[in-house]
């Protein structure tokens, strides 16, 4: 591999779009991403904010109304079939044929991809192991959980072998260790096999927890981007939550012209304030309510979170149906 494709993005977008004719809906507003080799990105956004239309667009299941797009070094219009030899997807539906073995649903898969019988049975051996389906590789599919039916989709999205693993909602529904154990197979993937994974989410935690970089989409365009540390120290070091009735715009205007105040969002009948210690500053802020008619009906001080950053930038929580 020469020099230029080893410094070449896995993924990269300049200026994607995707307007749907009917009604003009502009799902994808210009996003640009640039996502490094060997690495987890985490797409979040509200429903509808176009995070499944952008992954239906890298994966060349959506063909993009405008800029461009490249994924493992390909175009994904001009070069569809060499991007889709080289990714694996996971949906946010689950699509397996309940009527066939777990076996047979990676067998068969293989054999779309004109894999060997031998690199079928190796791959089948090894990915049954990592996702702890061994077993039950020879149960009809019917017969499996939630949880495994999960893990049976992320192993035939590996069955290829991909150089970028799209996983879009990979933990919906799962119970909490179901969840953390994806999590597990995410981060082993990208330490041993070097993989570039691209992955939506409703969970925050997970975010959090597996990825190095974070977008969050809203209204079809990238807001704000940056590694989940990076994103969670600009609301300050403290977050103090309140609730209550009366001026809130008032008494907004005033918080937010304090000098230690570094963020402030209202949203979900909340006030939530990034201070830069929230036990030192608590006094004050409430006592700037109390001064502006805004009573207080419940505070509470707390270390930040990504899901405050989120309610910063999209005013809305991530689980918003």
């Amino acid at each position: 591999m020469d020099r230029r494709h080893r410094a070449e993005p896995a993924i990269e977008a300049r200026g994607l779009v995707k307007r749907y004719e009917d009604g003009g809906v502009l799902a994808v507003n210009r996003v640009n991403l640039h996502i490094e080799p060997n690495s987890v990105y985490a797409l979040l956004g509200p429903n509808g904010a176009g995070k499944t239309t952008t992954i239906s667009m890298l994966t060349t299941l959506t063909r993009p109304t405008g800029g461009r797009a490249r994924v493992a070094g390909f175009d994904v219009v001009r070069q569809a079939a060499q991007v889709r030899r080289r990714i694996g997807v996971t949906f946010q539906e689950m699509v397996l044929d309940i009527e066939l073995t777990g076996r047979q649903v990676l067998d068969y898969h293989g054999r779309l991809y004109g894999q060997g019988r031998a690199t079928r049975r190796t791959r089948i051996a090894e990915l049954l192991a990592l996702v702890e389906l061994k077993e039950a590789a020879d149960r009809r599919v019917s017969t499996y959980s939630g949880g495994m039916k999960r893990r049976l989709e992320l192993a035939r999205g590996l069955m290829t072998e991909p150089r970028v693993l799209f996983l879009d909602e990979p933990t919906l529904g799962l119970d909490p260790q179901n969840r953390i154990n994806i999590w597990d197979y995410i981060r082993r993937l990208r330490t041993k096999h070097r993989m570039t994974l691209l992955l939506t989410t409703h969970y925050m935690e997970e975010a959090e927890a597996i990825a190095d970089r974070v977008g969050i989409i809203d209204h079809g365009r990238i807001v704000v981007e940056g590694s989940p540390r990076e994103l969670v120290d600009q609301m300050g070091a403290d977050v103090i939550r309140i609730v209550g009735q009366g001026d809130g715009d008032g008494f907004l205007d005033k918080v937010g012209a304090l000098p230690f105040v570094e963020a402030v969002t209202a949203g979900e009948g909340a006030i939530q304030i990034g201070v830069d210690s929230g036990n030192r500053r608590l006094a004050e802020v409430v006592t700037l309510a109390n001064s502006s008619g805004f009573v207080i009906e419940d505070v509470s001080v707390a270390k930040p979170s990504l899901g405050d950053v989120f309610l910063k930038y999209t005013g809305r929580h991530l689980r918003d149906r």
